[in-house]
């Protein structure tokens, strides 16, 4: 199963820091697909390490595109049938903590992958809360971003190999 706890608590642990242990993407295209990431390995704790379909972080050099690309993440939740995280595409109304959004704010091209750390109250825009890397935050409502589309990304859970 996927422990929703460890991902969350991974979240607020390293919102505002890098862990070591993996390379920090700021500077070459944005860290939010590589934390968001992270969170689910902590949830997880099993990595999927098939080349050309898995999803993997050994090293900057060795990991899978589904580690740091956001459109590949989505790729690799979705259709994933092996080892490793899967999730469905999910209303709002779904949402749980250790969850992923992913949201299109300056175009409608999918570039960043915030983290639902807590839903406060009824679901709503502004009781979404969520953490991220590139912009880091921790606790921040949903609706502080400009939305043009968003891909709620529910976890159904998590298969060891």
């Amino acid at each position: 199963p996927y422990n929703r706890i460890n991902a969350v608590e991974y979240a607020h642990k390293w919102a505002y820091s890098r862990n070591p242990l993996f390379y920090n993407f700021d500077k070459i295209g944005g860290d939010c697909t590589n934390f968001a990431s992270q969170v689910l390995f902590a949830g997880c704790r099993t990595m999927n390490y098939n080349k050309i379909s898995g999803w993997y972080y050994k090293s900057a050099s060795d990991r899978s595109a589904s580690w740091t690309g956001v459109g590949f993440l989505a790729d690799f939740l979705l259709s994933n049938t092996k080892a490793g995280p899967y999730g469905v595409v999910c209303e709002l109304s779904d949402l749980l903590p250790g969850d992923i959004i992913q949201l299109a704010t300056v175009r409608s091209v999918f570039h960043h992958s915030p983290v639902v750390v807590e839903i406060s109250g009824i679901v709503s825009l502004d009781t979404i809360l969520v953490a991220a890397h590139t912009y880091d935050c921790d606790y921040q409502p949903l609706a502080s971003y400009d939305i043009k589309k968003m891909r709620p990304l529910h976890i159904l859970g998590c298969r060891k190999p």
